[in-house]
């Protein structure tokens, strides 16, 4: 079964595809590039078993946004202590240049990341979509029956929907970004309220709704209302940026053979993206 859209949290699967595929691919001039080697070749596994008739590839512009850690000072601020490994660094424009050269869409916006692209094209978007992301704040989104969250765990892709969502977490599908405000998320610096765990948060959102109904309702000392009102304007994806929904898809690929051939050749990525084109073309071909 095939989707109308697929997006993909790019910088997620780049880094997978960097500790997934060993260092010592390189190219003929001795430079690192597994994780373009990885990333086109999870694209392809990813095109072909979802085959989506429209497909774009989501930047975080900013690790770590100010706007977010002038609100909560914690924001993933792992994100500063473990920079972008050395030897992924340059890697990361020419994974730009090889999409661009094949016709895939890599799109981000200064200032925010990927999953706020992401949620905004969402808003956007008709059809049914389906979103690739390590990312757990990307939860917030799902929405039956039209969008589902494809999650890497050691098995593969679960898809996560809303029933999902309710029975790993005992909250209601779309109150992922309540449930992780409330009870903290340490990969992400959220602090959460003190005391309150998985259990509790759960709780706390079946009988109030949500971050807002707590704030309503509850009785709070300020600096955790204070807290949660600032939270509230961090965790959730923002879904009203000014980007523009892409194409998604070419009347044929590659969009620049040339281009492309100079890079796989320089780099040595023949192989990957020639399955990435093919699956793509195979694709494409879909009623």
């Amino acid at each position: 079964m095939s989707c109308d859209w697929l997006f993909v949290d790019g910088s997620s699967l780049i880094f997978r595809a960097f500790h997934g595929v060993p260092r010592s691919v390189r190219s003929p001039d001795g430079r690192p590039v597994n994780a373009v080697r990885g990333f086109t070749d999870t694209l392809a596994r990813l095109v072909l078993s979802r085959r989506p008739r429209r497909l774009a590839v989501a930047s975080d512009e900013d690790w770590r946004p100010a706007w977010r850690v002038e609100l909560i000072p914690s924001y993933k601020a792992h994100r500063t202590a473990e920079p972008i490994p050395p030897e992924l660094e340059p890697q990361m424009p020419l994974i730009h240049d090889v999409l661009d050269a094949i016709g895939i869409d890599f799109i981000g916006l200064a200032d925010y990341e990927a999953e706020d692209v992401i949620a905004t094209w969402t808003e956007k978007a008709t059809g049914s979509v389906e979103i690739v992301s390590g990312d757990r704040d990307l939860f917030a989104l799902i929405e039956d029956p039209r969008v589902c969250v494809l999650y890497p765990e050691k098995g593969g892709l679960a898809v996560v929907t809303e029933a999902e969502v309710t029975r790993r977490y005992g909250i209601p599908g779309r109150s992922y970004a309540d449930y992780a405000i409330l009870r903290g998320d340490p990969s992400d610096g959220l602090p959460g309220l003190k005391g309150v765990g998985a259990v509790a948060a759960a709780d706390i959102i079946r009988r109030h709704g949500g971050v807002v109904g707590l704030l309503r309702d509850g009785r709070l000392p300020e600096h955790q209302r204070d807290y949660l009102a600032r939270a509230a304007r961090v965790v959730p994806p923002v879904r009203d940026l000014p980007v523009a929904l892409p194409a998604g898809r070419r009347d044929s690929y590659p969009l620049d053979p040339q281009r492309l051939g100079v890079l796989t050749e320089t780099h040595g990525l023949g192989s990957a993206c020639d399955r990435l084109v093919l699956a793509l073309t195979q694709v494409g071909q879909q009623p």
